[in-house]
C-alpha cells in the first residue's frame, strides 16, 4: 500500500513498517516483547543475505527511541485531544465514497525491529514452522496470528526461525520483501514427481519459504476453498517441505507443525525422510483447535508416498470413530499426535478439557507425558495502541485521551448516535457525551463455536440497556450469513447497532481501540485472542468460562481473587447467564466511572505478549532437540 496522510492523524515515525517422552522445565520470563517499527537486515544461516529481524544493539540508536508515554504525549499534543477537537482532523462519515477503514496506511515496506531490552537466549535453535496460515499475508483465523507472533518472539530472543507456507495464488506479493526464487526441485504426488519452486522472502521481518507447485494446488482467490482437493494439497505440501529441506541441505533443530494441514509431516519424517538424510530435526505439533481432525482416506495418504493401510491401526492414525467399519478412515491429527516428539495445545484449561472429552482423548491420555498446554500470546508489535498506524490517535494506560477520540471517530464513521451533537457547540463536549454510552464489540468468525445465539442475544440486550454494539466478522455458512444479514438489515440503519459481515484487519484495530467492552461468549475456546487484544486496547472483557478464556479473564466481582480480577465471567450457555454479565458490566461502567477507568488501565498493563510465553515453547524445543 502507498502511504497517505489523513489530516494530522498519522505520524510518519510510526512505520510498522521415533518420538520421545517430553520432560519440560519452566523458564523464568524476564522481559516484555516491546517492539517499534523500522527496517533491518541480517545474514540468514541457510540462505544468502535475506532480511532478518534483530534487536537494536547500538545504545545511541536505542536512546533515540521514545517511550510509550512520550509517544502518546506527543500524539496527544498534535491531535489536541485534551481540548477542543482539531479542525484539521479528517473526520469520517458513513456517506464517504471510500470507507474510512479502506484509506491508505503507511505500512507497506516496514519490517519490525525489536528493541534491545528483549533478553537473548544463550543456547539458540533453528526452528522451521510448517503451517497453512501466517498473518498478515495468509490469514483466516487465530492460527495465522499465533504462528507470526511466536516466530517473531523467538527471533527476538536470538533464535533462527523460518516459516514454510504454501504460495497461495491469493497472497499479495507486495507484502513480501526481497522475494527471491531460491530452489527449483521435484516433489512426489500420486505416482509422479511434480516440479516445485521454493521462494524466500520476509514478511514483517520474518523469513518465509513459499512452496509453489506447478500443478493446480493452492490456486484461487482465498486461502481455503479452491477448486482442488485440500487434503491432497496439504499432503503434497507436507512432503514438499521435507523434500526441500533435503534438497537444500537444511537441518533445523525443530520442525514445528501446526494443525491437521501439517500433521502428515511427523509421519513422513519418521517413516521416510529420517531414514534418508534428515537426521537432526525433532518434531513439535501444536493443536490449535481439536474440532478439525484432518479426516483422510487411506488412498489419499498413499498419494504422498506412504502406504495408507499401514496407518489404519489404533496405535497409529486410524480414526477411532470408524473402527468396525470398512474401510477404516484415518485422522492426520491423530497420526501427528502419535508421531510427534512433543504435542502442545494452546491453553492449560483446554488441555484439561481435551483429556476429559472428545474421541481423541484416549490418544492424548496415552501421550500425556509429551502433551503440554501453553497459553497463546498476542503480537505486541502488531497490537500496540501506542504505535498502531490504523488509529486516529495513539494512547496507553497512562494517557487514555487517544482512546476517547478513537471511540468518537468510529461512532462518526459508522453513523452511530453521538448523543446530542446537534445541541452542543463545543466539540470536546460532544466527545464527552458520546463516550458516556458503553460500546460493546464482538470481533469473531460467525461459527457455532463462537456462541451465535449469545451474540444475537447480546445485540438485543445491549440496545435495551442503552448501549451501542458492533459485530465484525464473516460467516462461512450461508445460513448463518443470511441470519445475520437479516439482523443487519433491521438494525444497521438505527442509532446503536452495526453488524459488519466482513473481514478487515484495519477496521478490527479501530474497533478494538474504540471499545469499552469486548465480548467473547464462546461455547468452547481453545485459547482465544480477542479478549487479550481487547484488553491491550483498554476494552474490559466479558467471556464465558471455557478454555483459554478461563485462563486469561477473572471476574471482577469475585472477592476471593481481586488481585487477578480483570473482567466479567459467566458459565452457562443460556441467554440469562450472558444478560447477568452484561448487566453487571453496564452497572460498573455507569455507576463507578473512576473504578472503571482504573480497570481499563489494569487490563492494558497485563502482559499477554508472545515474549511472555515463547520461553515455554523454547523449553519444549530444548527438551526434545538433538545435541
Amino acid at each position: 500500500m502507498e502511504c497517505a496522510t489523513i489530516g494530522n492523524l498519522w505520524l510518519s515515525s510510526f512505520l510498522i513498517s521415533s518420538p520421545s517422552t517430553l520432560s519440560c522445565s519452566r523458564r523464568a520470563l524476564v522481559s516484555r516483547d516491546a517492539c517499534t517499527a523500522s527496517l533491518c537486515s541480517k545474514t540468514h544461516k541457510s540462505f544468502p543475505s535475506p532480511l532478518r529481524c534483530r534487536a537494536l544493539d547500538s545504545p545511541s540508536t536505542a536512546a533515540n527511541l521514545s517511550s510509550d508515554s512520550d509517544l502518546v504525549e506527543r500524539t496527544s499534543r498534535k491531535l489536541n485531544v485534551a481540548g477542543p477537537i482539531s479542525k484539521d482532523v479528517d473526520w469520517p462519515s458513513p456517506d464517504d465514497e471510500i470507507p474510512f477503514w479502506k484509506r491508505n496506511f503507511p505500512y507497506s515496506d516496514a519490517n519490525l525491529l525489536v528493541r534491545s531490552n528483549v533478553v537473548k537466549d544463550s543456547d539458540t535453535l533453528h526452528i522451521i514452522h510448517i503451517t497453512a496460515e501466517m498473518a498478515p499475508i495468509a490469514k483466516v483465523g487465530g492460527l495465522a496470528d499465533v504462528v507470526t507472533g511466536l516466530a517473531r518472539a523467538c527471533l527476538s530472543r536470538g533464535h533462527t526461525v523460518d516459516i514454510m507456507l504454501p504460495f497461495y495464488e491469493c497472497i499479495q506479493k507486495e507484502q513480501i520483501s526481497e522475494l527471491t526464487l531460491i530452489t527449483s526441485y521435484d516433489s512426489f504426488h500420486d505416482g509422479k514427481w511434480v516440479s516445485t519452486n521454493a521462494y524466500h522472502g520476509t514478511v514483517t521481518g520474518i523469513p518465509v519459504i513459499f512452496i509453489e507447485p506447478s500443478n493446480h494446488f493452492f490456486k484461487g482467490q482465498s486461502v481455503y476453498g479452491g477448486s482442488y482437493d485440500e487434503m491432497e494439497a496439504y499432503l503434497f505440501f507436507s512432503r514438499a517441505c521435507l523434500e526441500w529441506m533435503q534438497a537444500a541441505f537444511v537441518q533445523p533443530d525443530i520442525i514445528h507443525v501446526h494443525e491437521w494441514q501439517a500433521s502428515a509431516v511427523p509421519l513422513l519424517y519418521w517413516d521416510m525422510y529420517h531414514h534418508l538424510s534428515l537426521r537432526k530435526p525433532r518434531i513439535t505439533l501444536t493443536i490449535h483447535n481439536m474440532e478439525h481432525y484432518g479426516e483422510c482416506r487411506q488412498e489419499q495418504l498413499s498419494k504422498c508416498g506412504l502406504d495408507g493401510s499401514v496407518y489404519a491401526t489404533e496405535d497409529k492414525a486410524v480414526d477411532d470413530r470408524t473402527i468396525g467399519h470398512n474401510p477404516e478412515r484415518l485422522s492426520l491429527l491423530k497420526g501427528g499426535i502419535v508421531y510427534s516428539n512433543a504435542v502442545v495445545t494452546v491453553s492449560p484449561t483446554y488441555l484439561k478439557e481435551t483429556l476429559c472429552s472428545g474421541w481423541l482423548a484416549s490418544t492424548l491420555i496415552k501421550c500425556h507425558d509429551k502433551y503440554i498446554g501453553i497459553l497463546n500470546g498476542i503480537d505486541y508489535a502488531v497490537w500496540n495502541p501506542t504505535t498502531d498506524i490504523f488509529l486516529p490517535a495513539k494512547f496507553n494506560a497512562k494517557n487514555l485521551e487517544g482512546k476517547r477520540l478513537c471511540k468518537y471517530y468510529l461512532q462518526k464513521g459508522l453513523g452511530l448516535d453521538l448523543k446530542g451533537e446537534e445541541t452542543i457547540n463545543r466539540n470536546d463536549d460532544v466527545i464527552d457525551a458520546s463516550v458516556k454510552v458503553p460500546m460493546v464489540v464482538c470481533i469473531t468468525r460467525l461459527v457455532a463455536q463462537k456462541g451465535l445465539h449469545l451474540i444475537i442475544h447480546a445485540i438485543k440486550h445491549v440496545e435495551e440497556l442503552g448501549g451501542q454494539m458492533i459485530v465484525l466478522g464473516k460467516a462461512p455458512d450461508r445460513r448463518v450469513e443470511n441470519e445475520f444479514k437479516h439482523l443487519a438489515d433491521l438494525l444497521n440503519q438505527g442509532p446503536n447497532v452495526r453488524i459488519l459481515l466482513m473481514y478487515s484487519e484495519e477496521l478490527s484495530h479501530m474497533v478494538y481501540a474504540a471499545a469499552d467492552i469486548v465480548l467473547v461468549p464462546s461455547m468452547y475456546e481453545p485459547c482465544g485472542l480477542s479478549q487479550m487484544i481487547g484488553m491491550r486496547y483498554g476494552a474490559v472483557p466479558i467471556v464465558r468460562k471455557t478454555g483459554g478464556l478461563a485462563d486469561t479473564v477473572f471476574d471482577i466481582d469475585d472477592q476471593s481473587n481481586q488481585e487477578m480480577a480483570n473482567g466479567f465471567v459467566f458459565e452457562g450457555i443460556d441467554e440469562r447467564s450472558l444478560s447477568w454479565a452484561l448487566d453487571r458490566a453496564f452497572y460498573h461502567y455507569r455507576e463507578n466511572p473512576d473504578e472503571w477507568a482504573g480497570m481499563v488501565r489494569k487490563v492494558m498493563e497485563i502482559d499477554n505478549s508472545w515474549n511472555n510465553t515463547a520461553g515455554k515453547y523454547i523449553d519444549v524445543y530444548n527438551s526434545v532437540r538433538v545435541r
